[in-house]
C-alpha cells in the first residue's frame, strides 16, 4: 500500500510539473516598426517585413501598425485603391490569407485592407486573459475607426466572421455588402456539439500538450484543406513564423478556446449581439464555402437562414479556402461590389424633397 501511494505521489508531482511547464500565460509583445506609411487620413508606423513573408506579396503593398490601444497593435496589409474592401482572417492565420484574393481583384477599383487579429502574424501578442471576443471586437473596430472609412465592403472567415462582422455591428452605416466564407454568427441557444479538435484542447494541459508541445497547430493545416498541398511548408512558416519568434504563442489555442460550447460560456453575450446585427442587415451578400472543411462544413446551411437571398457557391475547399479558391472569392467581392455601386448610383440619382 505505502508502495502504491509512492508511486501516485510521484505521478501526481510529475503532473503538476507538466501542466506548470506547459501552461503559459504569455506576456504583451509589442512590434516596432520603421518609418512611416502615408494614408488620406493621417500616418501610420510602417512595419518592414522579413524577406520571408515579404517575397509573398508584390511590391505595391503597404505594410503598417494601427495602435489601437496602448501597447496594442493590429498590423495591416493593403493594396489598391478604390472602394475599401475590409477582409478579415480567422485562427491562426494573418492578413496575408488574402493575399491570393488580392492577386485575383482589380486594385485599380478596389483598396483592399487586410488587418490581422491580436496574438497572430506580426500583430501585439498578448496573454491568455486578454484573448476575449469582446477585446478582439473592439481591437478591429480600433483599425476601422482609425481608418476613418466611410463605407466597406466585407468577407470573413473562421473568427474573421464574429470578430469582423462585431466590429461592424459597432459602426452601424459602415457596411455596404459582404462575402461570407467558412465561419459563423449564431449565438448558442443551448449545449454546442464541438468539433473533436476543439473539444479535445478544451481541456486544461491535454490542449497545451497537443498544440504547443506534440506538434504545432500550424504543422496541421494542410489535414484542414480539401487539397493538403495548397498550404505547403513556406506557407506554414508565413502563418507560423511571427508567432513562435515572438516568444508568445498562445493565441492560437486561446481563440480556439473563444469558440463557445454553451450558452454560459463568455463568447456568448458578444455574440448575441453581432447574430441580431447581421439578422438586420439588408445588404447586397455572397456566400461561399468550402465543403470539404471538417470544421465548419456543416454550418452552411445555418448561414444560409442568415443570408436567405446571397447566391452560394459550393466548392471543394476546405477550412481555409483563401488558399484554394480565391478566384471564386474574388469573383464573388466584385459582384457584390458591382451592386453597391449600381445602389450608389440609384441613391445618387432620387430627386430630394425641399
Amino acid at each position: 500500500m505505502k508502495t502504491l501511494l509512492k508511486i501516485l505521489g510521484g505521478l501526481l508531482v510529475a503532473a503538476i510539473l507538466v501542466a506548470y511547464l506547459v501552461i503559459e500565460e504569455g506576456e504583451r509583445v509589442t512590434p516596432t516598426g520603421s518609418g512611416t506609411v502615408n494614408l488620406d487620413v493621417g500616418s501610420f508606423e510602417a512595419l518592414p517585413l522579413p524577406d520571408y513573408a515579404a517575397k509573398q506579396l508584390t511590391g505595391d503593398y503597404k505594410s503598417y501598425l494601427v495602435e489601437v490601444e496602448p501597447g496594442i497593435k493590429v498590423h495591416v496589409l493593403e493594396v489598391g485603391s478604390g472602394l475599401p474592401l475590409f477582409l478579415q482572417h480567422g485562427n491562426p492565420t494573418s492578413g496575408f490569407l488574402y493575399r491570393k484574393v488580392a492577386a485575383a481583384l482589380p486594385t485599380d477599383r478596389v483598396r483592399v485592407i487586410m488587418p490581422t487579429l491580436v496574438g497572430l502574424g506580426f500583430s501585439s501578442k498578448v496573454p491568455v486573459s486578454e484573448h476575449t471576443l469582446d477585446n478582439h471586437v473592439r481591437w478591429i473596430k480600433g483599425v476601422l475607426d482609425q481608418l476613418q472609412l466611410s463605407e466597406v465592403v466585407y468577407a470573413g472567415q473562421d473568427w474573421g466572421g464574429p470578430i469582423g462582422m462585431g466590429a461592424l455591428a459597432q459602426t452601424p452605416g459602415l457596411l455596404r455588402g459582404a462575402v461570407i466564407m467558412n465561419t459563423g454568427f449564431s449565438a448558442p441557444t443551448g449545449p454546442i456539439e464541438l468539433s473533436q479538435a476543439h473539444a479535445t484542447v478544451r481541456t486544461p494541459v491535454v490542449g497545451e500538450l497537443v498544440i504547443n508541445v506534440f506538434t504545432s497547430i500550424f504543422e496541421m493545416l494542410p489535414r484542414m484543406q480539401g487539397d493538403p498541398n495548397s498550404i505547403p511548408p513556406a506557407i506554414q512558416e508565413l502563418y507560423g513564423r511571427p508567432v513562435l519568434d515572438s516568444g508568445n504563442s498562445v493565441a492560437p489555442l486561446a481563440l480556439m478556446r473563444m469558440v463557445p460550447d454553451g450558452v454560459d460560456h463568455p463568447s456568448v453575450a458578444t455574440q448575441r449581439i453581432t447574430e441580431a446585427y447581421v439578422r438586420g442587415l439588408d445588404i447586397p451578400a455572397e456566400i461561399v464555402w468550402g465543403m470539404n472543411d471538417p470544421i465548419l462544413a456543416k454550418g452552411l446551411p445555418i448561414m444560409k437562414t442568415l443570408f436567405p437571398s446571397a447566391p452560394v457557391t459550393e466548392t471543394q475547399a476546405g477550412h481555409f479556402l483563401q488558399e484554394e479558391v480565391p478566384d471564386d472569392i474574388a469573383a464573388a467581392l466584385m459582384r457584390v461590389v458591382a451592386q453597391v455601386e449600381a445602389n450608389r448610383m440609384l441613391s445618387d440619382a432620387e430627386p430630394t424633397l425641399e
